[in-house]
């Protein structure tokens, strides 16, 4: 079933993630109203506002409520409050809403959603009251500019926008509120077409543009002259007075006009946003809160959002104005807080909600997986329990999604915003978030059940939101064709956990993030991320520490604030020292050319004994003695050159002493912490500039230190193995290459083995092996081109390797000639290699298997193929010997290989690792004593391992030839466990369930002949160490077994039946006449009836038995009952409400045959347990008990 028909409503429906209090059309406001989600928050925060709202209406006159008619709204990014207010909007307008022809009026909707039936009839009795509601976003109704009266004066526009007077013009408002005060409205709207022949609404607008209409109209409407009407024209603006009387005053006359039940509410969406920490605002809204409440009579209402959390909607205000801001919450009676913790909630009910046929499947997908997706969504070292599946029911509810996913969306969108790597208007909440799950959602919808939702396919419900410099990083990495499409996926998923302090970006975590499947392969999809890592590591898109990878942008924001007054450390000025000298005077180089023979050379480095940059295996060493250092006056000349000496020798620079060199060095560390320390991105703009002052002047310190350094490295004096050297070069860098190759010429002995180098040796090693001629490298080594003191010396150490059974892989060889005292360039190893492979002398091996020579080119010039590479000294198999393993090969194999000893050696190899392949499947198998030939397969394995393991071809067709015995066994058993895991087990495993199947009721099946002969048969066949002959029967025995077992079955079931309905007709009995009511009756019943369709369906002899036993239990426990029900009818009979107590009798069980240890064979015997058990009857009926034989 694919992902997208899992669901009740369409997963490609369009959704409104974040809801626009100006979105109105119909389609929109029933999806809103219908698919709403009344959580049990939501429920708390709607009896909260129609309480209060209720209680104004019932009590209109109440000095003490007309005060409280403030509401304010308050919840993190996206909680759902502007969704929440716009929802009131709809009930309190009692708004209608029509779609493809259906029609409902907006508290309809919440028919079923409330639960609670007094809560609903308050919402249906709060809403028929007379309102006009006026919803709207602060910040889209506001002008650009905010002054002391902004809140006011957007008030006031749309006040005027819901009589139909001038929203944008207060004054025209204002002549229009004149006119129709005195009835003149439609008269003046008349008499402007007339003057002017247009409509007054559509130019009102332009009025300035209209003047002389305008005041034509006026005077025409108002019967005054023109010059009157001009006269208010030019002045109407001075003259107008905008304040909160005139305001509260307008709102209070237009509800008197409308009636005394007339209501107003102003639905105000991010005031708090829009107040920002500008105290005049506050205490305007503050005040035209509490006068709408006093001079309307509670008849007036307002209604605000703001955010929760301060300081993420105005940043860090000082207390003082944070505290105004609480003040200004305080006037709001009723407030109510909303939070995201009923996200995952809201999700499932508007986007996961499953059909029946969808749970069927998952339930199914989950009960067969449950425990492989414990593993699947591990995660480790985080800073919090992220969520897995609890159970199948949570499995459904959230399927494809996985329960972390809620909980880490969150985080992320939250985090980010904080970070600064988005806009503020991020949701948080559950209307982003939904947008968020239903895009990821959409990604997956054409996959099947069984697919999960990765973590990377959250980044595109953030990408639009984000900061150009972070979209800019991951676009580029998108266009960059070094990197694959899953870096890039693996990238956003970084990104999406970067600033997630409790998510850990470590490779077992990621592996978690990325998982796409339920049976997705984590150690395949683990090497895959860390092959993913390195590629984006090598771009600079990420970094790591320890474990933990980051995703880092080119506007890198992470400056540590933490260090603020943090002192200068003595060793960061050495290693500082040391950075200077190797990266910025040496160039960086970590290598060193020597020409003579084209060889890079690693070398390490030191300053003052400290390392500068990862140190490498490599010979050479350049040490750096510096004033700095505290042990610089006992570098004497003597210990100088001594110290040159060791490790084989190394290049000693001891610097002059300079008394700028450490002040210099001191001050650029100290202003780099300072920097480091003041620049958090929060800062005055005053205070940046001194910052990147300070950091320019830092940047000509570093290149007036290196300056210095260069001058001091050409006045140093240097020690090389164990002398004093004057190296020539006109700057450092090249002075300090003379001396590594002074060291380089004096420290390695072998280096002149190596008499003619090639221009390409690479192209040499693939021309050598090409051309295969032993003759003519014969000749080259007798002539001395193919440098023949070297291949001597390489030969040597091959022939004692093997000799000593030491392996001997080509990448160490070449390292090994690379060092002291060889110094051989690899190439030229390499070559040597080539030369000899070709004579005859060594075959290369991998995979445990012998390279064919037109391999081999390839692989010696591919340095990261090198470590897996081994050389084996090589003999030469006799005619004779190969003949015979071919023979032998085609009778093991049905196959003869072909002629030549190397290809013949990898033919058998390839069809011995073949049915190793094979037969290590059948092992996991056998191993766990469930399926036969575990001996053969573990023999067989065994032969074949110890074949593969030897990697020289002599020795491979010499062990091959004298295993010829056990190499024919080999080949009957394989084809045996061959035919059998490939065609005979799937009626071997059904063998095995039919006998778990008959076992219940094997000893009632064993009194059948022919039942208990097929299951000797057939545990034969399992027991057997060969059954492969005698599973053809299997079927024939398991049909014999399943005829009986079905007819035993059906006597054992109908007489269990019989007994239960003697039982039943017992019950019904006592009940008829009885008098006790329906309830009784069927509750004396229904257990019996129970008991028998357990029966009818129950496969197990003992458990009919076991059933029918319990039934007669239930029948006494019905009998106890009615006998109570009767006396309580008696009772009131007789006009006594008491029931007659009747005393319960205790159930006693006797077991007749535990009343005898053996056999009873005299009349003596059974006299005395006739006598034994009519006295335990008569005990009990005397001490008032009930008898049950068992």
């Amino acid at each position: 079933m694919q992902i997208r028909n899992l669901f009740q409503k369409d997963l490609f429906r369009p959704i409104n993630g974040v809801v626009k209090a100006d979105q109105l059309d119909g389609e929109s406001v029933w999806q809103e109203l219908d698919e709403y989600v009344v959580t049990k928050e939501l429920d708390q925060h709607l009896r909260g506002f129609f309480s209060a709202y209720l209680n104004a209406i019932d009590n209109p006159k109440s000095s003490e409520i007309t005060g409280k008619v403030g509401v304010w709204v308050s919840g993190f990014f996206g909680s759902g409050k502007s969704h929440f207010i716009k929802i009131l909007s709809y009930l309190l307008e009692n708004r209608e809403v029509a779609t493809n022809g259906s029609t409902k009026k907006a508290v309809e909707f919440f028919d079923g959603k409330i639960v609670d039936a007094s809560l609903y009839g308050d919402m249906k009795r709060a809403v028929h009251s007379d309102t006009d509601v006026i919803l709207f976003n602060i910040d889209s109704k506001a002008d650009s500019t905010k002054n002391r009266d902004a809140i006011l004066s957007v008030f006031l526009k749309v006040f005027n926008d819901l009589l139909g007077y001038s929203g944008d013009h207060p004054v025209i408002a204002d002549m229009e509120r004149y006119l129709e005060s005195k009835g003149k409205l439609d008269t003046f709207y008349a008499a402007y077409k007339e003057v002017s022949g247009s409509n007054w609404l559509d130019e009102r607008d332009a009025y300035h543009f209209k003047q002389d209409e305008l005041t034509a109209a006026l005077s025409k409407s108002l019967e005054q002259s023109i010059e009157a009407s001009t006269k208010w024209l030019e002045n109407a603006e001075q003259n107008f007075t905008l304040n909160i009387d005139n305001f509260v005053k307008w709102v209070k006359e237009y509800l008197e006009k409308q009636g005394p039940k007339h209501r107003i509410i102003f639905l105000v969406d991010e005031i708090g946003q829009y107040i920002g920490d500008d105290t005049h605002l506050m205490l305007s809204l503050q005040t035209i809160t509490e006068r709408l409440g006093t001079e309307c009579e509670g008849r007036a209402w307002v209604v605000v959002t703001s955010q929760e959390d301060i300081d993420a909607v105005i940043g860090e205000v000082k207390a003082s104005k944070a505290n105004d801001f609480s003040k200004i919450q305080g006037r709001f009676k009723t407030r109510l807080s909303l939070s995201s913790s009923n996200t995952d909630e809201v999700i499932q009910a508007r986007l996961l909600d499953k059909t029946p046929d969808a749970k069927t499947a998952l339930a199914k997908t989950y009960g067969a997986k449950g425990d492989i997706l414990k593993h699947q969504l591990s995660f480790s070292n985080t800073g919090m329990t992220f969520k897995n599946f609890k159970d199948e029911e949570d499995f459904i509810a959230n399927y494809p999604f996985a329960p972390y996913q809620f909980q880490l969306v969150q985080k992320v969108f939250e985090t980010i915003r904080k970070a600064g790597a988005t806009g503020l208007h991020l949701s948080r909440g559950e209307r982003s978030m939904l947008d968020a799950f239903q895009l990821a959602g959409k990604q997956i919808a054409d996959g099947n059940v069984g697919s999960l939702v990765p973590f990377y396919l959250f980044y595109p419900s953030i990408e639009s939101f984000l900061d150009t410099a972070v979209k800019r990083t991951i676009d580029q990495a998108g266009d960059n064709t070094s990197l694959q499409e899953f870096d890039i996926n693996l990238l956003r998923t970084l990104f999406l956990i970067r600033y997630v302090d409790e998510m850990k970006g470590n490779i077992d975590n990621l592996v978690t993030l990325c998982v796409d499947e339920i049976d997705a392969d984590r150690l395949a999809l683990k090497k895959n991320i860390e092959e993913s890592l390195q590629r984006l590591e090598n771009q600079t898109l990420i970094s790591h520490n320890g474990d933990n990878f980051f995703f880092l942008t080119n506007e890198e924001r992470d400056i540590s604030r933490e260090i603020k007054g943090m002192k200068w450390n003595a060793g960061e000025d050495t290693k500082f020292l040391g950075e200077l000298i190797f990266d910025d005077v040496l160039k960086g180089q970590k290598k060193h050319r020597f020409e003579k023979n084209k060889k890079d050379f690693p070398f390490n480095r030191l300053c003052d004994s400290h390392a500068v940059g990862i140190q490498n295996q490599g010979d050479l060493t350049i040490s750096v003695i510096s004033p700095l250092g505290d042990e610089y006056e006992y570098f004497s000349e003597a210990k100088c050159i001594g110290q040159s000496t060791a490790d084989g020798g190394q290049v000693i620079i001891k610097l002059k002493d300079d008394l700028t060199l450490g002040k210099e060095i001191r001050t650029f560390i100290q202003t780099q912490k300072f920097i480091s320390r003041k620049n958090d991105g929060t800062l005055p703009a005053t205070t940046q500039r001194i910052l990147q002052e300070r950091a320019s002047e830092n940047r000509d310190r570093r290149v007036r230190l290196t300056e210095l350094l260069e001058k001091m490295l050409l006045e140093a004096e240097f020690f090389c193995a164990g002398q004093t050297i004057t190296p020539k070069g006109a700057n450092g860098d090249a002075i300090a290459r003379d001396a590594l190759d002074y060291l380089i010429e004096n420290s390695f002995g072998k280096l002149s083995y190596l008499t003619h180098l090639v221009p390409d040796p690479q192209r040499e090693i693939k021309a050598t092996l090409a051309a295969n001629d032993i003759s003519a490298q014969t000749l080259q080594l007798q002539g001395g081109e193919g440098n023949p003191k070297a291949v001597d010396e390489v030969r040597k150490f091959i022939n004692l390797s093997t000799d000593q059974h030491h392996e001997v892989v080509v990448d160490e060889l070449v390292k090994k000639y690379a060092r002291r005292p060889y110094g051989w360039p690899e190439n030229e190893t390499l070559l040597i290699l080539a030369r000899m492979i070709v004579l005859g002398e060594v075959s290369l091996v991998t995979d445990s298997t012998v390279m064919p020579l037109e391999r081999i080119g390839d692989t010696l010039v591919s340095p990261r193929k090198l470590p897996g590479v081994k050389i084996i000294r090589r003999r030469t198999v006799d005619s004779g010997l190969l003949q015979a393993a071919r023979k032998l090969g085609q009778d093991v194999f049905s196959k003869m290989g072909p002629d030549g000893e190397d290809e013949l050696y990898t033919f058998l190899r390839e069809k011995l690792m073949s049915w190793q392949h094979d037969l290590n499947g059948y092992k996991h198998l056998a191993d766990g004593g469930e399926y036969p030939g575990k001996n053969h397969i573990d023999d067989a394995l065994i032969l074949i391992n110890k074949l593969l393991s030897e990697h020289d071809s002599y020795d491979f067709i010499e062990r091959f030839n004298s295993s010829k015995a056990a190499l024919l066994d080999l080949s009957d058993n394989f084809h045996d466990l061959h035919h059998f895991y490939t065609i005979q087990k799937p009626t071997w495993d059904g063998l095995r369930r039919a006998i778990g199947e008959f076992e219940p009721n094997r000893k009632e099946l064993e009194k059948d002949v022919a039942a208990a002969d097929a299951l000797r048969q057939i545990g034969e066949i399992l027991k057997a160490a060969s059954p492969y002959k005698l599973i053809s029967n299997a079927e024939k025995l398991i049909q014999t077994v399943r005829n009986v077992n079905g007819q035993v079955l059906d006597n054992r079931r109908q007489h269990a039946i019989g007994k239960i309905d003697a039982h039943i007709e017992a019950v019904k009995d006592k009940i008829e006449g009885s008098g006790v009511s329906g309830d009784v009756s069927h509750t004396c019943l229904s257990p019996l009836q129970n008991a028998k369709k357990q029966i009818e369906n129950e496969t197990s002899i003992a458990q009919i038995f076991m059933t029918q036993n319990e039934a007669s239990d239930l029948m006494y426990e019905a009998f106890e009952r009615l006998d109570a029900e009767i006396a309580t009818i008696e009772a009131k009979k007789k006009g006594d409400d008491k029931p007659i107590p009747t005393p319960a009798k205790i159930k006693k069980v006797v077991k007749p045959s535990q009343m005898v240890n053996h056999f009873l064979e005299t009349e003596e015997e059974v006299d005395e347990f006739v006598e034994k058990l009519r006295r335990t009857l008569k005990d009990a009926i005397s001490n008032n008990q009930r008898i049950q034989i068992q």
